[in-house]
């Protein structure tokens, strides 16, 4: 159940049969729990629309809402403000039905199911994967598991960089100083030390960089050995690609890169051109804005243009996200396309999201962008000599530090892990660490890199979290049980097995809020006030203790706590672990 859309429904009801007035409630969690669960705020806005007191129009909804089952308590507070109790034995009923609902732990799917593409991690071909990449594949990540498990159909998409100019300089570049046994031993390394090595010298050296551009136009042309060689860089990149991927537990429906769309561009640019949205200008194709009657007032304003084809007939990126946004529409009937792509990249996608409109490509599109992590300084995450920190050294660090962590609480015995389990569980402890350090964040905020607060057993990290599913999970452990077995009725006998019950009830909502808005920092806070809130009631009632009908209740809870940690953690991307 969405109890906050349930408790909205109930409360426009009452509205409507107190004042005959058609109005949203104006819900929202009450500041201080002290004066109740939520507060519904409509009574303001209807008694200007009324000319009345709001407060006497408050009260008069107060007393409707005061005949359903799900309120204990609707109090009129100020001048107009509803304070909600929410009835404890509804809760607990609702909480009973959620314990037995052994798969969805009482999320409901959404009532509109759509197929909705998330574009994510795209990175390029030929180039390690760095730390530029870690928030759009593990944001992308968490959004397309928890899209898919509200109940929309979601293809993952892997756009990766795999074709355009740099294909010419790599050519010319292995032909000329690459080394053969290099790309046996360390491939990926070796071909971005050729790129890098080759743009730097076509830069320079414009008899190098027309070899390049003629080798890229063999290339495009099919020519046998060109292809055969930008194969073997699309390999060897993949390759390496999967090994950070299988690692970080992340997989994709699809890996249409550049190179698939290809075929497609040349037939975008001739449709841009007939429907007068694109013309030629000193030999290059593009959409000037100020031109276009439809575009958008702020796009026109613009005096760039939308270039989608070079004077030297090669396409741009432009063309290629057209190409690929016309094929998830014609091809996969997709509803909505989500662009996993950071800030910097906002003028794009906005141009983007103008040409679909002016195509009338009838499908949702949103740049889910998001900000740049940064080190202590403040400024982007680099290493010491100024180079992009890769992503494997990153997951490197994560395991050794959570290692370290480990073995300290071990040390000092408030760790318990089998000697043969640690490795695996310091792989878990550490990607899981760094995945909710960045999924914690509101995404549209930068954030500071920090690797005390991200491998830490207290406070807000995902270390903490595993930790407090584990203490749950040893419960049931001595109580020769399973979280997975819990079938008793819920009784909120206790102060704190009463927040608990608040806190786990809102699960459902969360979920919801986080698909909708794209913001998989909802779930994160949510799991983390669910781990201190069980903590308390942890403390203040003790469970194997417990006799009779409180100890299964007890077990109840703590059962349903340890399976909304588990699967929220899983849709974060973040493995639990069951002893620790």
């Amino acid at each position: 159940m969405r109890i906050e859309s349930h408790l909205e429904a109930l409360a426009a009801t009452a509205i409507f049969k107190a004042t005959g007035q058609q109005s949203p409630a104006l819900l929202k969690e009450t500041s201080d729990p002290r004066h109740g669960d939520y507060q519904v705020n409509a009574a303001m806005a209807l008694g200007k629309k009324l000319g009345r007191p709001p407060r006497e129009i408050a009260l008069e909804i107060a007393a409707e809402l005061q005949k359903a089952e799900e309120i204990s308590g609707a109090d009129v507070a100020g001048p107009g403000f509803i304070n909600l109790r929410l009835e404890n034995n509804w809760l607990a009923t609702q909480l009973t039905a959620a314990v037995k609902d052994h798969v969805r732990d009482g999320v409901d799917l959404v009532a509109k199911p759509q197929k909705v593409v998330v574009d994510f991690s795209s990175p390029n071909i030929a180039k390690q994967m760095h730390v530029g990449h870690l928030r759009s594949t593990i944001i992308g990540d968490s959004l397309s598991k928890i899209l898919r498990f509200v109940g929309h159909e979601v293809i993952g998409d892997n756009h990766i960089g795999d074709w355009g100019t740099q294909y010419g300089l790599l050519l010319v570049g292995m032909r000329e100083f690459g080394d053969a046994e290099a790309l046996k031993q360390t491939p990926i390394v070796e071909l971005e030390r050729i790129y890098k090595t080759a743009s730097a010298r076509a830069k320079e050296d414009e008899v190098f960089a027309a070899a390049a551009r003629k080798e890229l136009a063999k290339l495009q042309n099919g020519d046998e050995e060109n292809l055969r060689l930008w194969k073997q860089f699309v390999d060897t990149t993949r390759t390496e690609l999967d090994k950070v991927y299988d690692r970080m537990e992340i997989s994709f429906d699809q890996w249409l890169g550049e190179s698939f769309f290809n075929p497609l561009l040349q037939g975008v640019v001739d449709e841009l051109v007939e429907k007068k949205l694109a013309r030629l200008d000193d030999g290059a194709h593009g959409i000037f804005w100020g031109e276009i009657d439809k575009a958008p007032p702020k796009l026109k304003k613009q005096k760039e243009p939308f270039l989608v084809q070079k004077k030297d007939g090669a396409f741009l990126y432009a063309t290629t996200d057209i190409a690929a946004l016309k094929y998830r529409k014609d091809e996969w009937q997709a509803d909505t396309s989500l662009y996993v792509v950071d800030a910097r990249q906002a003028g794009h996608f906005k141009q983007l999201f103008a040409v679909a409109e002016l195509l009338e490509i009838p499908m949702e599109l949103a740049h889910i962008s998001f900000g740049t992590v940064l080190d202590e300084s403040g400024k982007p995450l680099k290493t010491r000599d100024g180079k992009a920190v890769t992503l494997a050294s990153l997951l490197d660090e994560a395991e050794k530090r959570a290692r370290a962590r480990l073995d300290e609480g071990i040390a000092d015995g408030r760790l318990r892990v089998d000697p043969e389990q640690l490795e695996e569980v310091a792989r878990k402890v550490g990607i899981g660490a760094v995945k909710y350090a960045d999924l914690r964040q509101n995404r549209a905020s930068d954030y500071q890199f920090d690797w005390d607060k991200l491998v830490s057993f207290q406070g807000n990290a995902g270390p903490y979290l595993q930790y407090a599913f584990a203490r749950i999970s040893s419960i049931f452990d001595k109580a020769s049980s399973s979280i997975d077995d819990a079938e008793a009725e819920v009784i909120l006998d206790a102060p704190e097995a009463e927040r608990l019950g608040r806190v786990l009830l809102r699960f459902s909502q969360v979920l919801h809020q986080a698909s909708q808005g794209y913001l998989p920092h909802l779930l994160t806070d949510h799991l983390f006030e669910l781990a201190r809130a069980f903590m308390s009631f942890y403390e203040a009632c003790p469970v194997l203790k417990a006799e009779g009908i409180s100890r299964d209740s007890r077990l109840a809870l703590s059962a349903l706590t340890a399976r909304q940690m588990r699967r929220g953690l899983g849709l974060l991307g973040i493995a639990t672990v069951d002893k620790m």
